[in-house]
This record gives C-alpha cells, sequence and structure tokens, in this order.
C-alpha cells in the first residue's frame, strides 16, 4: 500500500492534538511533522517533500487561505476551520476537501480515503480533470449557500460575464455563481462537458434534441456557435452509428 506524507498545521493545541490523533489512527498516513505556526510548516516544506496538509484557515500571522497560495500545486490541501464562511475560497484554491470543526474521526477518515482515491489515480497517471470527473460533483456558491451539485444532475451553464446561471434537472430556477466561463470549464470534465458558444457549456450526456446548429433543453434553444462547431460535430461522429 503506498503512503500518503503528510503535516498538520493548527495554532490551537487542542485542535493540532485531534488532527495528529486522527491522522496516527490511518495507516497509509505517514506524518511527518505538526506545527501551530505556519511559517515554520512553510521553513519545513522548502527541504521535504510533502503530499497532503492539514490545514487551519484562521491563523495569525499568516492564514491557510495564504499558506495554500503560496504551495506547489502538487501539495494537496484538506482544510480543517471552525468557519464555513471561507468554504468557498478553500475549494477555489483546489482544496480536496474541507472539513468544518469538530472533526469526528468518522469525517476524518471519509475524507482521507478521497484523498487516497486521489493520489492513487494520480500515480496511476491520470489527470487532474479525470480526477475531477471521478468526484461526480462540485461545489458553488450562491449568495450565502454553498451548493453540492452532482455532475448528472446538470443541464448546462450559461455564462453571464464574470457570473455563470447552471440549470439543473427539475428546477426552473438557475443557481447563479460568481465565476468566469474559462475557470468553469477548467473544473469540469471533458468527457462530460462541452463548452459549445462563448455563453454556454453543456452536459453531454443530457442532450436530447438538435436541430439547425441549436441543442434543444426543454423551451431553451442553445446555439452552437463557429467557433466550437467543429469540436462537438467531432464528439457526434463518435456517437454516431
Amino acid at each position: 500500500m503506498s503512503r500518503i506524507t503528510c503535516i498538520a498545521i493548527d495554532d490551537e493545541p487542542i485542535a493540532l492534538a485531534i488532527i495528529v490523533s486522527h491522522i496516527k489512527k490511518i495507516p497509509y498516513l505517514d506524518l511527518l511533522a505538526e506545527f501551530d505556526n505556519p511559517v515554520d510548516a512553510l521553513e519545513f516544506l522548502q527541504d521535504n517533500k510533502v503530499q497532503l496538509i492539514f490545514l487551519d484557515i484562521n491563523m495569525p500571522d499568516l492564514s491557510g487561505v495564504e499558506f495554500a497560495r503560496a504551495l506547489d500545486k502538487n501539495c494537496k490541501i484538506i482544510f480543517t476551520t471552525a468557519h464555513d464562511k471561507y468554504a468557498i475560497e478553500g475549494f477555489q484554491l483546489h482544496a480536496l476537501d474541507y472539513l468544518l470543526k469538530p472533526i469526528s474521526f468518522e469525517v476524518f477518515a471519509g475524507s482521507v480515503l478521497h484523498a487516497k482515491e486521489y493520489f492513487d489515480l494520480l500515480n496511476a497517471g491520470s489527470a487532474d480533470r479525470q480526477i475531477t470527473a471521478d468526484l461526480k460533483y462540485l461545489f458553488v456558491k450562491a449568495g450565502y449557500q454553498i451548493h453540492k451539485v452532482d455532475f448528472d444532475n446538470i443541464l448546462y451553464f450559461e455564462g453571464l460575464k464574470d457570473y455563470v446561471k447552471l440549470y439543473t434537472k427539475g428546477s426552473l430556477k438557475p443557481i447563479v455563481f460568481y465565476s468566469t466561463m474559462k475557470a468553469l470549464e477548467e473544473k469540469l470534465p471533458p468527457d462530460l462537458f462541452m463548452r459549445i458558444h462563448r455563453s454556454y457549456i453543456v452536459a453531454l450526456n443530457e442532450i436530447e434534441t438538435i436541430e439547425h446548429d441549436r441543442i434543444i433543453f426543454g423551451d431553451k434553444r442553445i446555439p452552437i456557435s463557429k467557433q466550437y462547431k467543429p469540436l462537438f460535430e467531432e464528439f457526434l461522429k463518435k456517437k454516431f452509428l
């Protein structure tokens, strides 16, 4: 069994002790060090290869979010915090998970199993976007709420400058969240979603009717632009008998 090297960072001694205790119960986690100061952790990372960091967010001197922005993208994070207001920012930093304190061992173990699946796929040569497809969901923030949306429940996305409307099955009202279409496209698995217009990304498995360069979802007709038409036609050719 391949082991995952990790460290834990939290300025609260009791919270740090709980995370360390949880880590030591997982046989495939290799705890290299624990820190109550993120600055010391950054120095440690300069000379040591760490795959996974259990990271508190609300810390003095250097917040967990600021710390995460300074990391190599190959070093993954599971945020551990008492504040859910940072969740969307955490996922925008490509965190593997976001755990709210107090963290039970059951919740912790489930999160770590997800991390193990990530590294197993990575070691097998899968790309990040393929891994995202295996996760089968995404998180979006609409107003003060964070929504977990399953990929198989999505119909299409509509871009509006710096905002996106997400349309799902069985709901007439879209989820509106802050994002550019480019940033969204990079996070979606390409085998499930395709951009067909500067303002639209569609769920490929949900396409039922195409008429005159338009994809029909109920009463909505989504145009296929000239820029994206060749790629979409290539997709269709693979599906024709």
